[in-house]
């Protein structure tokens, strides 16, 4: 059931976005997708479990700011300059290596 709920969830933002974005408000395309469903159904399932699982899990999302910032960053720089898929592909490429760089700087130096 809670599988079906997410994937609900997930459904929703997805349908937001393609309305919004067909709007003249489609500059709150970028921000529906922040709204952090996903993370409220993962820090529900962690608080269940431990709060300082839970503290640990927030700080790490914290930290994942940095990637989501560098691809909006690279996004807007390359927008106009690159086609538009290949500005998504470095973009996606810049979030993922910087998103794999703060899991190793974690898992070596945060102490649980």
């Amino acid at each position: 059931m809670t599988l079906f709920l997410k994937a609900i969830a997930g459904a929703i933002i997805v349908v937001l976005i393609s309305l919004v974005s067909a709007s003249k408000y489609y500059f709150l395309a970028g921000l529906i997708p922040l709204f952090p469903t996903f993370s409220l159904i993962s820090h529900i399932i962690v608080g269940q479990k431990s709060a300082i699982e839970l503290k640990n899990t927030a700080a790490f999302g914290m930290l994942s700011i940095i990637p989501l910032f560098a691809y909006l960053l690279s996004v807007y720089l390359l927008s106009g300059k690159l086609p538009l898929y290949l500005n998504l592909i470095i973009s996606v490429v810049i979030w993922f290596v910087l998103a794999v760089v703060i899991y190793v700087l974690w898992t070596k130096f945060h102490v649980a």
